[in-house]
């Protein structure tokens, strides 16, 4: 599907990008938010990373997958901003950045810890099932798009987000009751 739609591009056809965009941006964002540490910064380095990649298009060899290509891009872009940012001196004005706390700052506060743990669960559960978990919950892909990518059967798929389910709800219980942090209740 990326072959048609760099084909698309090329040719011309300035509405086929968008593909990419909605295809590939949260997978991006996610690989620029675990190397920059910072939601705005992230989001500008995705930015940045599609603008690149729209521009060296045609530089685009089909030598790795379309989605490695770009992934390495948001992977330079990030740790170029991370260089920028060590070589400015940065000042911090608290009257500046403090803000009274409101109801909507708890609730995304709660809502980023929910996102948290399961990220952090997904880490301890077996790969297939993560990516599984992932593919089909996180990024809202349907089964055939995760056959296509992992090259499982349906059935195998069925049967790992079934026993992925299972795991991550183990994990994630162990992690509400403490007993993974070592903490006693």
């Amino acid at each position: 599907m990326d072959k048609l739609y760099i084909e698309k591009v090329l040719a011309g056809d300035l509405h086929a990008f968008k593909y990419f965009l909605e295809t590939y941006k949260d997978m991006a964002y996610s690989v620029a938010i675990s190397i920059v540490k910072q939601e705005h910064l992230a989001e500008e380095i995705v930015q940045d990373a599609f603008i690149i990649c729209y521009q060296s298009l045609k530089n685009f060899k089909n030598e790795s997958k379309f989605s490695t290509w770009l992934y390495r891009i948001v992977v330079n872009c990030a740790f170029g901003a991370l260089r920028k940012i060590k070589s400015k001196v940065q000042e911090f004005d608290l009257e500046v950045h403090d803000y009274a706390f409101d109801e909507t700052a708890f609730h995304i506060l709660e809502k980023k810890e929910r996102e948290f743990l399961v990220q952090d669960a997904l880490l301890k559960i077996p790969a297939n099932e993560a990516l599984t978990l992932r593919l089909f919950y996180l990024e809202e892909l349907s089964l055939q798009e995760v056959r296509q990518i992992t090259g499982w059967t349906e059935t195998n798929i069925k049967t790992i987000l079934y026993r992925g389910r299972k795991h991550l709800y183990a994990v994630m219980s162990k992690i509400m009751k403490g007993e993974h942090y070592g903490i006693a209740r």
